[in-house]
């Protein structure tokens, strides 16, 4: 490390100092001066002495036997007189807080990771530190306002994702490829978080933003995943026309997505695709639109009572992972002279494989079969979509979406006629 470095590191060390102190300092700015355990200055040297006892651990490391004792002493000294402050200022506010005192432990031991180890990781966690303690009244505001059952949706999704799916096998079982049960949890958990984040959009942004946003969102991912959540949540008794909205806003993000693949993979096909595509795209956002738009005025919180039921995820997981399985199963009986059929089966759950497996395949076969497989799939998964709408949804929610996936369809297939005429 040479002396430019060095100098480097350490300006950086007093930097996430001085960024710390300057929260610190600012939340207590009305304090006297001596009536605050520490502020800006103090705090930029809490960095300064990471930094140093970092160099000088560097300097013994080769002469010591006991390898981190140098910034073990100066981390006990420096946590040693915090406690004491700490204490003394707790007992002079009445209050209860060691906020300051863990603040001044990560300044010091990032000021010493900004010298010894990676400085992007330094400097990355100085910035979430001092945006942990800047955020305390929204994160106390957040924690009031918090629901229990929320509370306990978000442990579940947490639990599922960080604790299960690690564990659990992915080896696929049977034949045609077989089911891997990894899969099955992963479905749950794209329906589960689709639906938890969904009800935050609602919360913070009422129902007629809220459900759009959390479709468009939720379309980026899995449009089906995302109607199939909208349609339980209509015939739980939310907002049947903002939940369709959003659920259509899923289909024209879904409709966009595959535009977006075909472009990239198959520019061959992009002539034939582009205008049906993009005149799809904008059928169901307008139809969106005009549903959100008339249920602005709506008032009040219509939240779920529930972001998601557990039971209900795991089923339509499964639902969809058999649907994957027929579809798999049914092209490897039909073979290549079943191409549509496949395609078609595919879309029931998800439209993006067979768009990528027809633009993969679009160098051995004509642009205009290519064309029709990928139209074939996407015209089948807007059709999957309406009708999982119409059984887990009420009357109202599944006319909307009917509206909108006919309208989508007639547009695009009279653009799909008018671009290959000319």
């Amino acid at each position: 490390m040479d002396h430019l470095e060095l100098f480097q590191r350490l300006g950086l060390a007093l930097a996430i100092g001085a960024a710390v102190g300057v929260e610190r300092h600012w939340r207590e700015r009305e304090e006297r001066e001596g009536a605050r355990t520490a502020g800006i200055r103090t705090f930029t040297m809490f960095g300064m002495l990471g930094g140093v006892a970092g160099l000088l651990e560097k300097l013994a490391a080769g002469s010591s036997a006991f390898p981190g004792v140098v910034l073990g002493v100066f981390l006990l000294a420096l946590s040693a007189v915090m406690i004491v402050f700490g204490i003394r200022e707790a007992i002079a506010e009445g209050s209860f807080s060691v906020t300051t005192v863990i603040a001044s432990m990560l300044t010091f031991s990032l000021g010493a990771l900004a010298v010894l180890g990676d400085v992007v990781i330094a400097s990355a966690s100085g910035a979430a530190l001092v945006t942990i303690l800047a955020a305390r009244d929204f994160l106390h505001g957040a924690v009031r306002r918090l629901k229990w059952i929320e509370l306990r949706s978000a442990v579940i999704l947490l639990s599922m994702t960080f604790v299960l799916l690690p564990v659990i096998p992915d080896e696929p079982i049977g034949p045609f490829g077989g089911v891997s049960p990894k899969s099955i949890l992963v479905l749950a958990i794209l329906l589960a978080s689709i639906s938890f984040a969904g009800y935050v959009a609602v919360r913070l942004l009422g129902p007629s933003k809220g459900d759009v946003l959390a479709g468009a969102i939720g379309g980026l991912v899995s449009s089906t995943a995302t109607t199939i959540t909208f349609a339980q949540r209509a015939a739980a008794g939310e907002p049947e026309r903002t939940l369709a909205a959003g659920a259509v806003c899923a289909g024209a993000v879904s409709i966009l997505r595959t535009s977006i693949l075909v472009a990239s993979l198959a520019a061959a096909l992009v002539p034939v695709l582009l205008l049906p595509l993009a005149a799809a795209t904008v059928a169901m956002a307008a139809f969106a639109l005009v549903l959100a738009w008339r249920e602005s005025g709506s008032t009040g919180e219509n939240s779920s009572p529930n972001p998601f039921e557990l039971w209900s995820v795991v089923k339509m997981a499964v639902l969809l992972v058999v649907v994957a399985f027929v579809t798999r199963a049914a092209s490897q009986m039909f073979g290549g002279a079943g191409l549509l059929v496949a395609v078609a089966l595919s879309g029931l759950a998800d439209v993006d494989a067979a768009t990528v497996t027809v633009a993969g395949m679009s160098g051995g076969m004509t642009v205009e079969l290519a064309s029709v497989a990928i139209g074939v799939a996407l015209v089948a998964n807007l059709l999957a979509k309406a009708v999982y709408g119409t059984v887990f949804g009420t009357r109202i929610f599944a006319i909307h979406l009917w509206g909108a996936t006919i309208t989508a369809v007639a547009v695009g297939a009279i653009c799909a006629l008018v671009s290959t005429s000319f």
